[in-house]
């Protein structure tokens, strides 16, 4: 493979852009190693989807937009979200199943936040993202790792 990538990515379908920092399914996938990366992609995506639509369904504040808030503040509202939805879960259950709470937060990756970039930096990242050429060549990467 030998190339870097130094965005994070987000498993999508078909509806969004082809960007860097979007891997999308392969709508006709020919070959056993893109049928399997077809197949891993749809199944981890639709968990995550089921898992959002779960705390959709319980907490208001996952259903609103996010654009203005800061990541840390967003990490933040999902653990409490994930925290109190097991807390619920374990309240309705009559048999504690072992759920361990603090494995499960400390899961999460945390994300350092420095100065707020300059508009020439914030642009350069913005065209990284919207590059199509990455976007195809990070889905050949992660077919080929799978």
């Amino acid at each position: 493979m030998g190339h870097e990538y130094t965005m994070g990515y987000y498993l999508a379908d078909e509806i969004y852009p082809n960007w860097s920092t979007f891997v999308k399914t392969i709508p006709r996938p020919l070959g056993a190693k893109r049928k399997y990366f077809a197949s891993k992609q749809e199944s981890v995506r639709k968990d995550v989807e089921r898992a959002f639509g779960v705390l959709q369904s319980r907490f208001t504040i996952v259903r609103g937009p996010i654009r203005y808030w800061d990541e840390e503040m967003l990490a933040n509202i999902l653990k409490v979200c994930i925290i109190m939805y097991n807390m619920i879960i374990e309240d309705e259950r009559t048999m504690n199943l072992g759920f361990d709470h603090e494995r499960e937060v400390n899961s999460f990756i945390s994300v350092s936040h420095g100065e707020l970039p300059e508009l020439h930096d914030f642009l350069q990242t913005h065209n990284r993202i919207k590059d199509r050429a990455t976007s195809s060549q990070l889905q050949e990467d992660l077919v080929e790792h799978l």
